[in-house]
């Protein structure tokens, strides 16, 4: 067993709707959100997807769901950065803090967003080739988010008083800033500018094949990086399904589901060598012993794990209270009241 007990248990999910109706999937995720707070959860976190029928803004959805619960965290994992501008977003999530009473996680990452020829014209139509989207994009929300001075123009203004910082402003929300890192030098930049680190199913195979092995390299480099060492906040996010209370049919086709994304996972997929984890699908029993003998889960106290994309809202309620109800005491964790 790891050395320390399982401390934060979160879930993550895409938010899928169907194009014709989608108010409909939008409501499944907030009821799925509020049934997590009962449940014990601690945290809530939504992908982030664009043009395509999965959650496209986070900051509305948390909003909403900010009204509707009272004490889980909100998080976003991840949202890509090139698609914000970060004074913006650092009002938005200013905003949803003060909204939650200071319980948002937002998660970023960098680079070319997703499908960047195709969308770049659409996005950036003037400025999409010198766009920086290098970690300065993350540098600029950090310093928003902690509320540097970003102007220095006149406070007042005939009857307009102006801060020269964002507002609003969340004391806390500096804190809560999270990297979703998949390589060698992304964790170790988030570890050296003191964020928090996202792990995912997805790393990148620089040092090794092994899953495994290359997510503690990642979670040893970070540390090593951070100031807080050891310390340092890490949550994993695998994709994990028990079945202790699922139907016959759900179990056949959870396991389906695995079985068909089990190839991409044997070898580094890409130019980019990108490895994936296999989904966890079995009692919680059975996936609390497969997490155990993890390399890289054995070092770390919080997790978000991963709802798939294309299941129903039953099996959404299923998995959540089998993970909450049997999984999280399996693996040390107790739920919050």
């Amino acid at each position: 067993m790891p050395d320390k007990p399982l401390r934060k248990l979160g879930f993550l999910t895409i938010g899928l709707f169907d194009e014709a109706d989608p108010a409909a999937g939008h409501e499944s995720t907030l009821q799925i959100i509020e049934l997590g707070e009962r449940l014990g959860f601690d945290s809530a976190w939504l992908r982030h997807r664009h043009f395509q029928f999965g959650i496209s803004s986070p900051v509305a959805v948390m909003a909403a769901a900010s009204q509707r619960t009272r004490r889980i965290e909100l998080g976003t994992a991840v949202t890509p950065l090139g698609w914000e501008n970060p004074v913006r977003l650092a009002e938005d999530w200013a905003t949803v803090d003060v909204l939650t009473g200071g319980r948002l996680n937002g998660g970023v990452s960098v680079g070319p967003p997703m499908r960047w020829d195709t969308v770049k014209g659409a996005l950036y139509p003037d400025t999409a080739e010198t766009e920086d989207l290098t970690y300065g994009r993350v540098e600029r929300l950090i310093a928003a988010v902690r509320g540097d001075e970003l102007t220095d123009g006149t406070a007042v203004e005939g009857f307009e008083q102006f801060s020269n910082r964002v507002q609003p402003h969340s004391p806390g929300l500096a804190g809560r800033l999270w990297y979703g890192g998949a390589g060698l030098t992304s964790v170790t930049w988030a570890g050296e500018h003191g964020l928090n680190l996202l792990t995912s199913s997805v790393v990148y195979a620089e040092e090794s094949e092994d899953f495994a092995e290359i997510q503690l390299s990642h979670v040893r480099a970070f540390r090593a990086a951070h100031p807080d060492g050891d310390a340092a906040r890490v949550s994993q996010g695998l994709v994990v399904i028990p079945t202790d209370s699922a139907t016959p049919e759900q179990v056949t086709k959870y396991q389906a589901y695995a079985e068909k994304r089990m190839p991409r996972t044997t070898q580094p997929n890409g130019p980019k060598r990108v490895m994936f984890a296999p989904d966890l699908v079995g009692t919680s029993a059975e996936i609390a012993e497969r997490l155990y003998a993890h390399a890289a889960f054995r070092e770390i106290d919080e997790v978000a794990f991963a709802l798939p994309f294309t299941f129903t809202h039953d099996d959404y309620v299923q998995i959540l209270t089998d993970i909450a109800t049997h999984l999280g005491p399996a693996l040390g964790w107790k739920p919050t009241s």
